[in-house]
């Protein structure tokens, strides 16, 4: 069969690494893609927000799935674009796309149906915002309601920077439209864990948990990023935990769903808070995490075709999904700066050196080939991801990789996995 994958990032270069190895497929497009992601398949010169011009390729090309990787295209309404003509694609419909879309939807939706999570309220007012924040008193959280890349959560530790993070986001507009309205939540104490799960509107499934590391800096200090490094299966989520989850959490969701009238195919992402052996939702996505997926498709065994298959034709319940029993983590090296400032251009070398076997694979996210040289072309750059039977293997594989390539200035996080190592 022929698919088509939407996306130019480290998500989609694994997405592209996973579905190329299915027997099922013929060719492999993606658009735009990456030097990365051109290892696997042809990459397409078509803006991500350019529908039109990926519909009409779509249609021509005979496309028997379109695979969107980031959440912009389908909170754009791609996939009701797409159905309208008769394609097929993996992804939710833009109604159900606001899971992501808008954090004043999803916190609705949970306070609706009893799905544990933070005290919120949602404002369209800097001065409403500010004046709950007085009330409330800090640590506190601050969200832009809309898609902001992952960049539009602040978490603020006095009364002072929870108004300022308002006035960044409502006034001056940082994050554009995203920051029409702002949620304000209760800050959540805990670790952090994710838990993806294939949705095909009837049944749910969970993959194994995986643990992001948000912040810039050792030891979960500086600004929030997209992610600097993540690792599977997170020990936080232990058996017990992973049951409530389904009972508490995944369950009530897909009835919520149900509930509203939105049906669900594609990818629900649950950003989880765990502490005392119980969890809350922090927030949902509609599709695969970054850099999550570049830890959990690695230790997927089952044709992840296969699965979407399955999921668009509401048999998912009919699959069987398979894990290995290893453990997998990546560290993401991001160009110096990042998440604020950050230059581009800088050649990259050592990608091949790195790469020693099957146990140790380079996902390329933010880079460009340029007169035959492989140079950076965004904040996180590389996702070095490493497969072993202990997370001390896997954390000292990963790193070993990392030693092996550079670029000017780059950055990482010194301590991914540790958290799970202690355990």
């Amino acid at each position: 069969m022929n698919i088509l994958l939407i996306g130019s990032g480290g998500r989609e270069n694994a997405l592209a690494w996973k579905l190329a190895q299915s027997s099922r497929v013929k060719e492999l497009y993606i658009a735009a893609g990456n030097p990365g992601t051109a290892e696997y398949g042809e990459n397409l010169e078509f803006d991500e927000s350019n529908q039109e011009a990926l519909l009409e390729f779509a249609l021509k090309e005979k496309i028997d799935i379109t695979v969107v990787g980031p959440e912009a295209p389908l909170a754009a309404g791609i996939v009701d674009l797409f159905e309208e003509h008769g394609l097929k694609v993996f992804g939710p419909k833009k109604a159900a796309a606001r899971l992501e879309s808008s954090k004043a939807f999803s916190k609705e939706l949970m306070y609706k149906y009893g799905i544990p999570t933070a005290e919120y309220r949602s404002f369209t007012e800097a001065a409403e915002a500010k004046a709950y924040i007085e009330e409330k008193g800090a640590p506190i959280v601050v969200k832009a309601s809309g898609l902001a890349a992952g960049k539009g959560v602040i978490v603020a530790q006095t009364a002072e920077e929870a108004e300022e993070a308002v006035e960044t986001i409502m006034l001056n507009d940082k994050f554009g439209e995203a920051g029409e309205k702002v949620v304000i939540e209760e800050f959540l104490e805990g670790e952090e864990a994710t838990i993806l799960a294939f949705c095909d509107g009837k049944t749910v499934v969970p993959m194994i948990p995986s643990q992001d590391h948000k912040p810039a800096y050792d030891g979960g200090k500086g600004p929030n990023t997209g992610g600097m490094g993540a690792y599977a299966p997170a020990p936080v989520v232990t058996d017990g935990i992973m049951e409530e989850f389904k009972r508490e959490i995944m369950k009530p969701t897909l009835e919520a769903l149900q509930s509203e009238g939105l049906d669900f195919k594609g990818i629900i992402y649950f950003g989880l808070m765990i502490k005392n052996q119980k969890a809350k939702v922090l927030e949902y996505n509609v599709r695969f995490g970054d850099p999550e997926a570049q830890v959990v498709l690695p230790l997927l065994e089952t044709d992840l075709v296969a699965i979407m298959e399955a999921v668009l034709k509401e048999e998912l319940d009919q699959v069987e999904i398979k894990w290995k029993n290893q453990k997998a983590l990546c560290v993401v090296m991001a160009s110096g700066g990042y998440p604020v400032e950050y230059e581009k251009g800088k050649e990259i070398t050592g990608i091949k050196e790195a790469e020693t076997g099957e146990d140790i694979i380079v996902f390329q996210a933010g880079t460009k080939m340029e007169a035959g040289k492989l140079l950076t072309d965004g904040g996180r750059v590389i996702a070095v991801t490493a497969l072993g039977d202990s997370f001390k293997e896997v954390i000292d594989k990963a790193y070993a990789g990392v030693a092996k390539i550079h670029f000017k200035d780059f950055h990482i996080r010194n301590d991914i996995g540790y958290k799970a190592l202690a355990k």
